[in-house]
């Protein structure tokens, strides 16, 4: 590991480890009402809102310029939740743009995110969160979720996925800080957590095959977002 890299990773987790005294919500129990809202039959029912808020990956780019929606984790989540849940009237709803970093999408939070009145918020900007650094990243990060649990929204933080560039075996590296960053955010809010970066770490360190998941160097195939959306429905 370069010398530079492993004093900004000690020192992040330095801080993250010993000044968080909370921990990331329970699987089990952190959706628990939705869940059972999920289960009502109409016409006591209502619209369950999933907002999916970030840049190009939720967004559905595969291969850019395409964009392939029904194969991207948002509507494969859809598509499990519809399996658990065939009574459920659910809207999955994308606020996400391609090229977008966190300090932008935090800027247009309150206006295209939180006017859809979500029931559960999906955040995911780690790759394109590199070029703003961690600091700018972790604010603009904290600003979403506070709006979004002021209003009572279940927030579930998402870990990056790969790029190719990227070794992710090698502790430390620029997308692993990141990671460390998202998961000590999940534990001071309490909120949910989907560690996309570990899911492919485990592929990499398996088989060393992850590029067969991905349709570009920083964009999954659908086999790539399959594993996201399946550790989402882990939370239903």
């Amino acid at each position: 590991m370069k010398p530079i890299l492993f004093v900004c990773f000690f020192i992040l987790l330095s801080s993250f480890s010993f000044s968080q005294s909370t921990d990331i919500s329970n699987k089990e129990t952190y959706l628990e009402g939705i869940k059972r809202e999920l289960q009502i039959k109409w016409p006591e029912n209502r619209t369950i809102n999933l907002a999916y808020h970030g840049h190009s990956v939720p967004a559905g780019y595969f291969k850019t310029p395409i964009v392939n929606s029904f194969d991207s984790y948002s509507l494969l989540v859809l598509k499990g939740l519809k399996e658990i849940y065939p009574f459920a009237v659910v809207n999955s709803i994308n606020t996400s743009i391609g090229g977008e970093d966190s300090e932008s999408g935090q800027k247009r939070f309150k206006k295209e995110v939180l006017s859809h009145q979500p029931d559960i918020l999906f955040i995911d900007y780690a790759l394109n969160d590199r070029r703003i650094g961690l600091a700018a990243s972790k604010k603009a990060w904290e600003k979403m979720i506070i709006k979004a649990l002021k209003k009572n929204i279940k927030v579930i933080l998402l870990t990056p996925s790969p790029d190719l560039k990227v070794n992710l075996t090698e502790t430390g590296n620029e997308l692993d800080l990141h990671r460390h960053q998202i998961i000590a955010l999940a534990k001071k809010y309490e909120v949910g957590l989907v560690d996309s970066y570990r899911i492919f770490q485990n592929i990499q360190e398996t088989c060393d095959c992850v590029k067969d998941y991905m349709s570009q160097g920083n964009h999954p195939n659908e086999k790539g977002h399959q594993l996201i959306a399946t550790e989402i429905l882990t939370y239903f």
